[in-house]
């Protein structure tokens, strides 16, 4: 099937046997044990981590639920791997891989930039592992013989630089890469094909795309899922089984959601670019063949730094002023400040994360209409109102 076709049908292959159209809903905490044999065998099965089918029961829903299950299975074909395992938000399964590929060597190695929260974790070493940062072309130098995992986000956030994930792949020699693909989604990359172990997704931005829903996944092989889904029964990070049904829900409209939203920000792309208070556009380079279309997301910088940028912020009324991404409707957000606060100001002066860069994901509307809103707000920078009274 073709990549839109598979968006529609993906996570489905049960429904004329259960005699439904919509994706079912089950809301159950436990299940029943109608054969205590046939319950030990399948407590026993899915405490390795193994996925139980029906009409196995699925005993208790930390370990498995119905609902949650159809929604891995459908983003495995999504992204082309064997298998996925859902968690509760994006941090929990960043978190749960983390723990899964670290066990025992206890070193990884990370690319910045990264999400400001994932960036936050691994330097805080809560999970018991210590990093070390490297450039895409450094992380050769920076593996350990103890090193587990390898993490690296492309597009970057906030910056939106790219990187070579089968060059990283090479160079990690063995080591297990996780590549963040939130920010292109299986539409426009599927980093398992360039030899990535686990591929993860805040399901949260535009798998479920209408900013009602928090979730998690991670794209991986069969042996893989077994070991996130051990961390996920003892650390309780399943998705409720709502959240599947609402992310299971948006995907059959994520393909056309996402090539919608990415013509609307080459639009504005190139009005930005001409821009007076803007100093600097950020935005992908696709390369055609690792990824295929450069995505929704723009970063800017206005001269006058926090200043500027917050006059920006305020003055916005279309789009709305939040962190997060990959909804319907178009966010603008202030990364030094908010989603990568907490990331070491060095590390925000290397990667170029300055206190007037703005991080804007574009949505659904009239990209006219948004731009009306961008130009008014840009005026109000205030090096641009000081020039326009100065001309008058």
């Amino acid at each position: 099937m073709k990549p839109d076709t598979r968006a529609v049908h993906a996570g489905r292959g049960e429904f004329a046997s259960l005699g439904v159209h919509a994706p079912p809903l089950d809301l159950s905490t436990t299940y029943p044990i109608p054969d205590l044999e046939e319950g030990v065998e399948a407590f026993e099965a899915l405490s390795r981590g193994e996925a139980v089918s029906r009409p196995t029961t699925p005993v208790y829903a930390r370990l498995q639920n119905p609902t949650v299950r159809r929604l891995e299975q459908a983003l495995a074909e999504l992204e082309g791997t064997g298998d996925a395992v859902a968690f509760g938000s994006g941090m929990a399964a960043v978190s749960a891989a983390i723990l899964a590929a670290c066990p025992k060597r206890r070193h990884v190695v990370g690319v910045r930039p990264l999400y400001g929260g994932t960036d936050h974790l691994l330097e805080s070493g809560l999970l018991g592992t210590e990093v070390d940062w490297a450039a895409p072309d450094e992380v050769g130098a920076a593996i350990l013989p103890d090193t587990g995992l390898v993490v690296l986000e492309t597009p970057q956030n906030p910056t939106l630089g790219t990187v070579d994930i089968a060059g990283v792949v090479a160079a990690a020699r063995g080591v297990p890469v996780l590549v963040d693909n939130t920010f292109a989604t299986p539409v426009l990359q599927n980093p398992a094909r360039f030899g990535a172990s686990l591929v993860l997704h805040s399901a949260t931005k535009f798998l479920g795309g209408h900013g009602d829903v928090m979730g998690g996944v991670v794209a991986c092989d069969d042996e893989w899922a077994a070991r996130l889904r051990q961390v996920r029964i003892l650390t309780g990070g399943l998705m409720h089984p709502l959240a599947a049904y609402l992310v299971q829900r948006s995907l059959p409209t994520l393909p056309a959601r996402v090539r919608i939203a990415q013509a609307h920000a080459q639009a504005l792309v190139e009005r930005l670019e001409r821009q007076p208070a803007v100093t600097r556009v950020l935005y992908p380079e696709a390369d055609g063949v690792q990824l295929r279309g450069p995505g929704s997301l723009i970063a800017f910088e206005v001269a006058g730094g926090f200043e500027a940028a917050a006059a920006v912020m305020n003055a916005v009324r279309l789009i709305t002023p939040a962190v997060s991404l990959g909804s319907t409707d178009s966010l603008i957000q202030h990364p030094s400040g908010l989603t990568h606060h907490s990331c070491p100001e060095e590390a925000k002066a290397a990667a170029g994360i300055t206190d007037g860069l703005l991080r804007l994901s574009v949505g659904l509307e009239d990209p006219d209409d948004l731009w009306h809103d961008l130009e008014r707000a840009l005026a109000a920078v205030p090096s641009v109102a000081a020039l326009a009274g100065a001309s008058r």
